[in-house]
This record gives structure tokens, C-alpha cells and sequence, in this order.
């Protein structure tokens, strides 16, 4: 880390980048002028979140209690976000499609969260995780927002505590920690293997209180298929009611959307199976600029898949990498073998023999891409699935042997035995296995710097918006981004916006209300109409196999050319042949999914349209055509340093690619090396 460049935020340590490829041309419209965050902070890099809180506007408290916030979503953001704006006294509105705001997907995160603590005296400050996170992400995030995100980590590690998070603790009683990929520090706090699940309990209950105090009200089991946009700002969104087909138009000041990642366009991802991109993509129509959207992360720890009979994968914590070792047969004939009948000088540790600085705990990107590696080699272990074998083996003799069972048990046992119970086989006796599956997502909504999209009015937090991953998420930093957005960053942000009201009055009589309320009826009265013969379910099937073919850990120009046209296809087949049964007047899943899927099929579109122009290697995005010569990612950073942001080009039209570029003055660009 080491540099004798000025790294406080005074001196730009890179220029502009100039893109001189075009593999994607035709395909889109390039803007004619650069995108500029007008919200970014300039100055030391230590000062900037304290000075652009002192710079942002206040509310009163009397004027807090005349303006509305809708929220939708009620994971770690959205959760955190309610319950704040609600006792700082805004009308707040919570939507989820689940039927208990418990029920969001942050609840399945397991591993940690991340925070710069340094409580175990190994080196680690706010800067070592702003560095981490930047160089994790292979210098494809924005240094602002990255930097404010380690500085407030601490925090929220206070804030949960007081909440009564029950975080483990070590035999004095103080907090403990744990190492996940990526770095060489211990920041990583945890409560077991249901971390998500403990510190979302902590913001639902927060939240709660606010509803009994009555400035946050719930609407559960509502999806939101529309914003409403009067006059170029966000003033409210329409939704349905999930169980009596209810179309409904909720009105306010500020629309909030903390509605999570889009990793289920997949189709197999470790995603809730209702975790959809609809809220997302519905604003980008709209307007809403959707930034690096063919930045996904595919998790090297889950269960493997066991065959086409599957709609989901499930995760296994990177925590287990702690003391977990993952390797393959040196002999592609002993794959078939007992694991436990292999002797130890015929197996190969392959992250320990190609990184040794790292070893296991190399960031996600890199591991998903050699476990794939020793698979394509013929040395994957399992069952054959189609025509190779997916997996490689996570191993816990080693641990076991030098801490014993019961200490091993003590960290990892919910985790031990959720894979128990889905395979059948005891890790405690045996070798887990384990393959990549697509588990989030870095790219989303383009936010400026108070996380405030280019619709005025509608802020983006959480997994939902593209700011502080670049094109890698290190582990155990989603639930810390969905706590910091909620808690920390949009309350002092949010109030800038807010400050200028309350504003102008509209009723649902308003053309814009109107026209917003009668597309949502007439799309789905198409849905019920078309009389096809195929199901959502078995479009999104199909999208998901397009995708992970040519989208997924490894692309290529020829593959991505493909796969646009194979979805083009398929969107064509989508409009003429669906069918959905039922009504819209009741509960009705299988309308749910037409939209949600017709959705995710456009959005694939425009996923394999950014790879398509993005013509380097980043973290999770691998271009076959762009690796150096032992296989590794190559960035051009004279070419892509800049965030891609979208916007909707219309039916039938092109998107419109808008570039901003990343310039750096805290870190100096480097090609990532891990070993």
C-alpha cells in the first residue's frame, strides 16, 4: 500500500480516459457530453463527508411533520432508512412485497460486516478499508463515496450494539472479529452464521417503533411496478396490492428505492426466489440512468448445482474460507474418489499455491474464476451436471484438528448444518463441495454523491444503486453499505432535497398520476391476454441459461453478440406467447412473475450490451479477449476508467451511454495482484 504519490485528495493521480475500442457499436448512442457528479466533494479526502454535512440544508421539526417519504423495500437500507427518517419526524411510507418486512432478503447475509475498528491491533484504519475496498472493487468505484463508507463503518457497529445485535464475543467479553476475502485484516464482525438475520432484527425493531409511534407506516405484500414523475421530480409510485390485485397510488415528496440487486435475471442465483429488479428498472424507464449494470459477483462458496430440477442455489458463508481449505485431485482420475482417500500429496490447494500472500481469502472474483478453472481442466469433483463435474472441495480436517471440533462448531454450526440437511453428507467427517453462483450485484441505479439518482426526488440506497463496489464487492461489505446508506448517509442527505419543501400539492386526478396508474392497467391487462402457451417461469429459465452462458463468469465479443440476439428472440416470443392463468382482481404469482421476468429480460439486454462496449477485465467482469498471460484480469484503464451509465433510449430505440470518469486523488490505479 505503500506510495509516494499525494494520496490526500489534493492532487488528481490519473487523467481522463479515452475509449478508443467500440465492440458494442451499433448497439447504442453514445451522450454527447461527459456526466459529471455535480454533488462530488473536492478537498482532503478525510473532510469531505464532514463537509458536505455541514454544507446540506436543514429541516425543521415542524416542517418534517408536513413532508412524506415512500420507501420501498425493508432490508438493511430501506429498514434502517425508515426507521431514521420516522424519528426524525417525516411521514414516512414502508412498502415491501413480502408479508413481514423481516422477511427481506437481507435477513439470508451470513458471514460479518465490515468496519474499521482495528480492535485487533493488526494495522486496520479507516483508510486501510477505504484502500481495501477500492483496490477489491479493481479501482471501478468512486473514491468519495468509498472513503465516507469506511468512515461511518465504525459507527454502525455502535449503533447495533445499543440495538442489542447479539455480535460473538471472545472469552473477555469484547467484540470479536474474523478475515474475509480480499484483505489481511481481522474486520469482520459477526454473529455466527446469521449476521443478516441478527442486525436486520435490530433495524426491523427500530422500525417498528416508529410505526407504534405512528410516523412510519408498513404496506406489506405491495409491489411497486411505477414512479410517478410530475413536473421532472419524483413525487410517489404506483403499486399493487400482492393479494387482492388492488392497483393503488401512493403520493409523496421523496421517493426512497432500497429494493436490493437484480442477481436473479440468472435465474439460479442464492437470491430470495422474489428478489426482482421491477422497482429498479420500472424508474429507469422513467428516466433513471442505470449505471455498470454487467457488474456482477459470483460468490466462490455455495452449493453446487445438483441438476436442471432447480430454481435456486444457496450460500455458503466466505467466512468458512477463514478455516476452511478449498483444493482439487492433482488426478483427474482420482475425482471420483472418497476425498477422504486422497492422500494429502495428491491434492492440489490451488489458491494457496497461486496466491500464498492470500491463499484462500482472495477476493470473490478471483476465487469463482479458478474454482471454474479446475473444472474446465477436467478436475471439478461430484456428481456430473451436463457434461463436467461443478465443484471443488472446502475442507475443515485442518481446522478441526487444530482447534477441535467443538471450536469449529461454536463458529459455523447453523452453517454446518444447513449444508447437512441439503446434501445429505456431515462436513464435520467430510469435505464440503462447493461452486460459484451469482449472489450480487455491483451495478444499479447511477446516485450522485447524497445518493439522489438523476430523477430529482428519487433516492437509490443500498444494493439497488451502483456507488461504492467498483466491479467487485469484497465480503461482509453489503450489510455494512445497506447500514451505513440508512443509517448515516441518506438522513443527512435526504434533508438537502427535503429542505425546499413542502412542496407543491398533487392529487391523483394530476395527468401525470393518471398516465402513470393507466400504464401499469394496461400492461397487465397484456399479460393476461396474450393466450400463449409458455410460463414466465419457463422464459426466465431460459434467460438465466442465456445469461450465464455468455454473461456470467467469463465473456467474450462473439458470446455476447449471441447472447443479445438470443435474448431479442426471446423477448419477441415473450410478447406473443406467454401465459398467465388467474385473474387480476386476486392473488395471482403468476402475473407477479410475467412482470418481473419481462423486466429481467430487458435488463439482460442491456447487461450484455455494457460487456459487450466494456472491452477489459474488472473484478467480476471477465473479458476473454482481455487477461494477461497466467489468465489473470486486465484493466485499460487509459480506455474504462469511467462508470457507464444507461439511460432508457425508448420502445424500439437505442440505449444512451453515458460515461463519468473516475478520477482519483486519495489511491494511485495499480493492476490488482493477490499474490
Amino acid at each position: 500500500m505503500a506510495s509516494t504519490a499525494d494520496v490526500s485528495g489534493l492532487t488528481e493521480l490519473n487523467g481522463p480516459p479515452e475509449q478508443r475500442s467500440d465492440d458494442a457499436h451499433g448497439y447504442y448512442t453514445p451522450a454527447p457530453e461527459k456526466l459529471v457528479d455535480a454533488k462530488a466533494p473536492t478537498g482532503l479526502i478525510k473532510d469531505r463527508w464532514t463537509t458536505r454535512k455541514m454544507e446540506n440544508r436543514l429541516v425543521n421539526p415542524a416542517n418534517r411533520r408536513k413532508l412524506d417519504v415512500i420507501i420501498v423495500g425493508t432490508g438493511l437500507a430501506g429498514g434502517s432508512a425508515a426507521a431514521t427518517l420516522g424519528e426524525a419526524g417525516y411521514n414516512v411510507k414502508s412498502f415491501c412485497y413480502q408479508d413481514s418486512p423481516r422477511r427481506a432478503h437481507s435477513i439470508a447475509a451470513q458471514g460479518g460486516i465490515n468496519a474499521a475498528k482495528n480492535y485487533k491491533e493488526d494495522g486496520d484504519s479507516t483508510y486501510r478499508l477505504f484502500y481495501d475496498t477500492v483496490k477489491g472493487g479493481d479501482y471501478r468505484s468512486r473514491e468519495s463515496n468509498v472513503y465516507r463508507l469506511a468512515e461511518v463503518s465504525a459507527n454502525i457497529i455502535d449503533q447495533c450494539v445499543a440495538q442489542g445485535v447479539p455480535f460473538a464475543r471472545d472469552y473477555a467479553g469484547l467484540l470479536d472479529n474474523r478475515s474475509f476475502g480480499g484483505v489481511q485484516v481481522s474486520r469482520t464482525f459477526y454473529a455466527r452464521g446469521q449476521t443478516g438475520q441478527q442486525l436486520l432484527i435490530g433495524a426491523y425493531q427500530a422500525m417498528e417503533r416508529q410505526v407504534a409511534a405512528g410516523t412510519v407506516t408498513q404496506y406489506t405484500r405491495h409491489e411497486m411496478l411505477e414512479v410517478i414523475v410530475v413536473d421532472g421530480k419524483a413525487r410517489g409510485i404506483i403499486a399493487r396490492d400482492l393479494v387482492t390485485g388492488e392497483i393503488e397510488t401512493h403520493l409523496a415528496d421523496v421517493v426512497v428505492l432500497a429494493s436490493g440487486g437484480y442477481g436473479n435475471v440468472f435465474y439460479l442465483s442464492t437470491n430470495a426466489m422474489g428478489s426482482n429488479v421491477t422497482a429498479s428498472w420500472r424508474a429507469h424507464r422513467k428516466g433513471a440512468y442505470m449505471a455498470n449494470p454487467c457488474y456482477t459477483q459470483i460468490h466462490p462458496t455455495c452449493i453446487p448445482v445438483s441438476g436442471d430440477h432447480q430454481s435456486k442455489l444457496t450460500l455458503m458463508s466466505e467466512s468458512l474460507r477463514n478455516d476452511g481449505r478449498i483444493w482439487v485431485p492433482k488426478n483427474k482420475e482420482d475425482c471420483t474418489k472418497d476425498p477422504r482417500d486422497i492422500p494429502e500429496e495428491d491434492r492440489d490447494y490451488y489458491l494457496e499455491r497461486i496466491y500464498p500472500s492470500f491463499g484462500n481469502l482472495v477476493p470473490r472474483d478471483i476465487a469463482s474464476r479458478q474454482a471454474k478453472n479446475m473444472c474446465d481442466e477436467g478436475r471439478g469433483v461430484g456428481p456430473m451436471v451436463g457434461d463436467f463435474r461443478r465443484g471443488v472441495y472446502l475442507d475443515f480436517a485442518d481446522a478441526i484438528a487444530r482447534l477441535g471440533e467443538d471450536a469449529v462448531r461454536e463458529k459455523y454450526d447453523n452453517l454446518f448444518d444447513m449444508y447437512e440437511r441439503i446434501t445429505g453428507e456431515n462436513p464435520y467427517q467430510v469435505p464440503m463441495r462447493i461452486y460459484p453462483a451469482v449472489h450480487y450485484v455491483m451495478g444499479g441505479l447511477w446516485v450522485d454523491y447524497d445518493l439522489q439518482s438523476n430523477i430529482p426526488g428519487l433516492f437509490v440506497t443500498g444494493e439497488a444503486n451502483f456507488s461504492d463496489h467498483g466491479a467487485n464487492r469484497l465480503g461482509a461489505s453489503a450489510l455494512m453499505q445497506g447500514l451505513a446508506d440508512g443509517y448515516f448517509v441518506l438522513p443527512n442527505t435526504i434533508r438537502d432535497y427535503l429542505a425546499d419543501g413542502p412542496f407543491e400539492q398533487i392529487d391523483e386526478s394530476h395527468p401525470a398520476v393518471v398516465e402513470a396508474r393507466t400504464s401499469v392497467e394496461e400492461r397487465i391487462d397484456k399479460f393476461l391476454s396474450i393466450g400463449g402457451s409458455r410460463s414466465a417461469d419457463s422464459f426466465h429459465k431460459e434467460l438465466g441459461n442465456i445469461m450465464w452462458e455468455y454473461c456470467g463468469m467469463e465473456r467474450s465479443e462473439d458470446g455476447l453478440r449471441k447472447a443479445i440476439d438470443m435474448i431479442r428472440e426471446l423477448k419477441a416470443e415473450f410478447w406473443t406467447n406467454l401465459k398467465v392463468l388467474g385473474t387480476a382482481d386476486s392473488l395471482n404469482q403468476s402475473l407477479e412473475k410475467a412482470g418481473r421476468v419481462i423486466d429481467f429480460i430487458e435488463l439482460g439486454e442491456l447487461m450484455c450490451i455494457d460487456a459487450l462496449n466494456r472491452r477489459e477485465s474488472c473484478g467480476g467482469h471477465f473479458r476473454a479477449e482481455s487477461q494477461t498471460e497466467d489468465g489473470e484480469a486486465l484493466r485499460h484503464d487509459e480506455e474504462f476508467a469511467y462508470v457507464a451509465a444507461w439511460e432508457f433510449g425508448g420502445e424500439g430505440g437505442l440505449p444512451v451511454l453515458h460515461k463519468e470518469d473516475l478520477i482519483y486523488t486519495a489511491i494511485e490505479m495499480k493492476q490488482r495482484s493477490y499474490k
